[in-house]
């Protein structure tokens, strides 16, 4: 097997969807709730929308913000950002607009494009997706070198922190990809789920540059079980990329219809997988009905560093992809010997360029390599590993306290910051509960009167969803270590529900969306006063609380809603007016 240094860097993603366009322009490029693409349209709708940007002068270094809807453009878009040369920055509708202005702040964007002009942004031209026939030619050739794109992540410090990823680096994660069997065919039909804003997009959506049909699933397809079961009935889908929460979720009602004419291939990723899961894959491998991958890597090794085909004792991460050197290092930086718990380290082009604006912690993350001859780098992923005779990766866990929720990684610095940024809270902190659950707990300023639903709306104001505590617990002052630290074992757990103290539920849209709470928590007796994420809701569910409410009362609303309003009478009563409000 050759040196991972030897091999040579494929070719760029831009240039493989040239290719892909003159071997079959008719074919099907991108499949979504607004419409389809072949590839000869898709084609000609990016060079418009590149020859845009070159005409604003934008090319190769420049980055430019994509905020937009699911649809046919979320392939679009980024594509002609690529092909202008420069790079693109999520900025994801959802999000919170105090969070989208610091990221487009940090990441310097040059342009925007969108289907709305913000009222946060200004100084940005904005652009509009779809064709106008303008035309300019570009700036200069990207480099490998050259950003490719900026995904911001959790930061401890509590302000999200832009990773800056080449495209030399995408272009080795689709050849890595290949060679390890994941992608080994072509003319796969792909389900595109994940936010442009966490990188597991990227290995979906860089899809359509090998050939492969993308199917961008709207929200409710996400989330409801039934109807992504039909989804990937109609357009034949043929790859499922999930974290394994989100499968946990949807297996009871997918692995029924595994379609056993064609074997489903489900690629897992973004936190570990669990034994029993682990189990029960290598089990539908060997009935010859879904054939499961399990994927491990930093965003700061461009999305993949590892993979595995799910089968055989486990769970672990497998081996390092081509052109990735994986090191398990003491804390002098020597080998730990096989067998023995280490922390990873990652090398190779798929290493990111570093921090938007932050050389003090690129430079903490990103060291020489001191197995390197050529001063390359090395990246300290802080996950602790071991490694088995036979070279497979174990995960044992973090060296910090960076967690995973349900696949989106996540700083608790980050959760506690936006916690002390409320004036009426002198002291809180974050912690996780069996793996999915991120709890707050918080000392109320003396005569702030501070709640917790008035604490849960200003957090929901500031972070993610995912990012937002599922239960705040007020305390009169938070337990320490004789050492002085927070002492996390003494945190008392949040109540199991809310004082039921009002009357039980009344009228029709209490009584549905009880129904749907019972449902998706698994839990009975519902009662107005009851918190969701106090029951064991979070983001997740509360996607498919939202798409169930849309089907049963017509009533369409966001997912931050169901944040901004976490006891029964409350949504109710919001849902209430959204529908008066559409039928008025």
């Amino acid at each position: 097997m050759a040196d991972a240094r030897e091999l040579p860097l494929p070719a760029d993603p831009v240039d493989r969807f040239r290719q892909t366009v003159r071997a079959m322009p008719d074919r099907t490029a991108v499949i979504g709730p607004d419409g389809t693409l072949t590839f000869a349209e898709l084609d000609a709708r990016t060079a418009d929308l590149a020859g845009r940007l070159h005409a604003l002068g934008i090319g190769p270094g420049d980055r430019v913000g994509v905020g937009l809807p699911r649809g046919v453009d979320w392939a679009a878009a980024p594509l002609a950002v690529w092909r202008a040369g420069a790079a693109y920055v999520p900025l994801d509708p959802a999000h919170p607009e105090a969070r989208l202005t610091r990221v487009a702040a940090d990441a310097g964007l040059s342009a925007l494009v969108t289907d709305t002009t913000p009222a946060w942004l200004t100084g940005v031209p904005v652009l509009a997706p779809g064709p106008t026939g303008a035309t300019a030619p570009p700036r200069g050739k990207p480099s490998a070198q050259d950003p490719a794109y900026v995904i911001h992540t959790s930061g401890s410090t509590g302000t999200p922190k832009g990773v800056e990823i080449s495209r030399g680096g995408v272009a080795a994660l689709i050849a890595g990809l290949e060679q390890r069997g994941v992608y080994a065919d072509s003319h796969r039909v792909v389900a595109w789920n994940a936010s442009l804003s966490f990188d597991a997009s990227v290995q979906q959506w860089v899809r359509v540059c090998r050939g492969d049909t993308l199917v961008v699933l709207g929200d409710a397809d996400r989330t409801d079980p039934h109807r992504l079961a039909a989804l990937l009935a109609e357009h034949r889908v043929t790859d499922l990329d999930l974290t394994p929460s989100h499968w946990e979720a949807l297996a009871p009602q997918l692995l029924p219809q595994a379609p056993p004419e064609r074997m489903l291939r489900l690629l897992i990723g973004g936190e570990p997988v669990p034994p029993r899961m682990w189990r029960e894959l290598a089990d539908t491998w060997a009935e010859g009905r879904i054939e499961a991958f399990n994927l491990y890597g930093p965003t700061e090794t461009t999305v993949d560093a590892t993979a595995c085909r799910i089968e055989g004792p486990g769970p672990h991460l497998g081996s390092p992809l081509p052109r990735v050197r994986a090191y398990v290092l003491d804390t002098a930086l020597r080998p730990a010997p096989v067998g023995t718990a280490g922390e990873l380290y990652l090398a190779g082009p798929g290493l990111a360029n570093g921090y938007t604006g932050r050389r003090a912690l690129t430079a903490e993350r990103f060291v020489a390599d001191p197995f390197a001859e050529d001063g390359t780098r090395m990246y300290r992923s802080g996950d602790e590993v071991r490694q088995g005779a036979d070279g497979t990766l174990e995960f044992l866990g973090r060296t910090d306290r960076q967690i995973k929720v349900r696949g989106f990684r996540v700083e608790l610095g980050e959760v506690e910051a936006a916690l002390r940024s409320h004036p009426g809270v002198t002291a809180a902190v974050a912690t996780v509960r069996q793996g999915t659950e991120l709890l707050a707990h918080y000392v109320p300023a003396d005569g702030a009167g501070l709640t917790p639903e008035e604490l849960r709306a200003h957090t929901t104001a500031a972070l993610p969803g995912y990012m937002v505590p599922a239960a705040f617990v007020a305390l009169d002052a938070l337990p320490m270590t004789v050492s002085g630290k927070v002492d996390v074992r003494a945190l008392p757990a949040p109540e199991a529900g809310t004082e039921r103290s009002g009357p039980g539920l009344d009228g029709e849209i209490e009584e549905l969306i009880a129904g749907v709470w019972s449902e998706v928590l698994g839990r009975e007796d519902i009662h107005p006063d009851d918190d969701f994420f106090a029951l064991g809701g979070h983001s997740l569910v509360a996607l498919r609380v939202v798409s169930r409410l849309k089907k049963r009362i017509g009533v369409v609303m966001p997912t931050k809603d169901v944040y901004r309003h976490p006891r029964l009478r409350d949504l109710a009563g919001h849902a209430e007016s959204l529908r008066a409000g559409s039928t008025s």
